[in-house]
C-alpha cells in the first residue's frame, strides 16, 4: 500500500497509525475509499529510490522471511548492532498485531554482488512506476518488479548476504516476537528495505550524549581513576581532538577531551559506557541523545548537564562488531537519511487480531 504523494512526509500522516491501534486497518480502508491510499493488486518486489539533502539511497523493498532461526552466530543473515528495550519491542509487536500492517520497512545495509547491481541498473533504466516529491521534500522513484524470473534472480543474488540493521532494531525484534506468536501466518515475514552500502550508501553519523547530574569535574575524576589522558582546552582545540579514540565534553563554559583505550575492533561509544560512565562520581541521572552537536550543546544550558560529543564509527567497524555477536549501547549510530513514512506499507490480511 502507498499513501498519496500529498500525504507522504506530512506530519499529520502519523495520526493514521495512532491509537486506537485496532482501528488502523479500518482507518486505512476508509483512506483507500477516499483516494488517500492506493493498494497494489499484484504482489511485487519494489525498488525504491529516495533523495534527501543531496544523498540518494536505493534499495529493494520486500517481505523479509523471519521464520527461520540461526543456531550459530556465524549463520545469521540479519545482524543487529544495538541493544533494545524488550518492553518497547513488546509494545511494537502488540501495535502491529492490532494494526495488521507493517507501517514502514526496517533499513538493512549489505554489500551486493556485481550481478545484483547490474539487475538493479537494468530496472532503473526503465521508467519508474511512481515518481514524486513528498511534503518533506524527499524525492521518490519506485519500480514494482513483478516478473517472477527477475524476482527469483534478485533473491538468488542476495541469498548469501549478511545484512546489518541500519534502522529498526526494535521493529525487527517485534517481527521476531510476532512470528513466534503466530507461525504460519503473514507474520512469518516483515517489511524491510535492503540497501547496497557500496552503490548508494547511507550516511553514518554520530549520536552525541548529554548527562544530567554530571559535571566536567566528574569526568576528570573518572579519567584519573581509570588512568585515561584528560585535558582541558579552548573550544576549538577540544573539537580538533575529536576522533575515533577521543571524546569531547563541555558544560558550556569549559571544554575537555578524554583519550579512550579503544582497540582495533572497538567503538568509542562502547568504551564510554562500559568504563567511563560507571566510574563517574556523580550521575548521570539521565542520558539524552542528540543527532547534532548544536542540539547537544543546547542541553548544557540546564544546570549540572554535561554534553559528550562522540565520533562516528565506520560502517565496516559496526559490521565487524555485529558479526562478532556484540551489541553497541543504545543510540550508538545514526544512519541517514531515512525514507518518509507512508511510501510503502505492508498489509497483513491473514494476521490474527491482537489481544493487547
Amino acid at each position: 500500500m502507498r499513501l498519496r504523494p500529498q500525504r507522504v512526509g506530512d506530519p499529520s500522516t502519523g495520526r493514521a497509525f495512532a491509537r486506537p491501534y485496532r482501528g488502523v486497518a479500518a482507518r486505512l480502508a476508509r483512506w483507500q475509499e477516499r483516494g488517500r491510499l492506493h493498494r497494489d493488486d499484484t504482489a511485487a518486489l519494489y525498488l525504491h529510490e529516495y533523495s534527501a539533502n543531496g544523498i540518494t539511497v536505493r534499495g529493494l523493498v520486500g517481505a523479509l522471511d523471519v521464520s527461520h532461526r540461526a543456531t550459530r552466530a556465524a549463520d545469521r543473515a540479519v545482524l543487529p548492532h544495538e541493544g533494545i528495550h524488550p518492553a518497547q519491542a513488546d509494545d511494537l509487536a502488540d501495535r502491529m498485531e492490532d494494526m495488521r500492517i507493517n507501517p514502514a520497512p526496517i533499513l538493512l545495509v549489505h554489500r551486493d554482488t556485481d550481478r545484483g547491481r547490474a539487475i538493479r541498473s537494468e530496472v532503473v533504466d526503465l521508467a519508474p512506476d511512481h515518481e514524486f516529491t513528498d511534503r518533506s521534500r524527499q524525492h521518490h522513484r519506485i519500480w514494482a518488479v513483478t516478473d517472477p524470473d527477475l524476482v527469483a534472480e534478485l533473491n538468488t543474488e542476495i541469498a548469501s548476504s549478511r545484512a546489518l540493521i541500519a534502522d529498526g532494531h526494535h521493529r525487527y525484534a517485534a517481527y521476531l516476537r510476532l512470528q513466534r506468536r503466530h507461525p504460519g501466518t503473514g507474520f512469518d515475514t516483515g517489511l524491510a528495505m535492503l540497501v547496497d552500502q557500496v552503490e548508494t550508501p547511507l550516511f553514518l553519523g554520530a549520536v552525541h550524549r548529554s548527562f544530567a547530574g554530571t559535571a566536567l569535574d566528574d569526568l576528570r575524576d573518572a579519567a584519573a581513576a581509570l588512568g585515561l589522558p584528560y585535558g582541558e582546552h579552548p573550544r576549538t582545540g577540544a573539537l580538533a581532538a575529536l576522533d575515533s579514540r577521543h571524546v569531547v565534553a563541555t558544560d558550556g563554559d569549559r571544554w575537555a577531551s578524554v583519550a579512550l583505550p579503544v582497540e582495533e575492533d572497538q567503538a568509542a561509544v562502547e568504551m564510554l559506557h562500559a568504563a567511563v560512565v560507571p566510574a563517574l562520581p556523580h550521575g548521570p541521572s539521565a542520558v539524552n541523545y542528540h543527532h547534532t552537536v548544536d542540539h547537544a550543546l543546547k542541553a548544557t544550558r540546564a544546570s549540572g548537564t554535561l554534553a559528550v560529543l562522540m565520533p562516528a564509527p565506520t560502517v565496516e567497524l559496526v559490521h565487524r562488531i555485529a558479526a562478532d555477536d556484540r551489541l553497541l549501547p543504545e543510540k550508538a549510530t545514526s544512519f541517514q537519511p531515512k525514507p518518509s513514512l507512508g511510501v510503502l506499507i505492508r498489509p497483513i490480511p491473514d494476521a490474527p487480531r491482537g489481544s493487547a
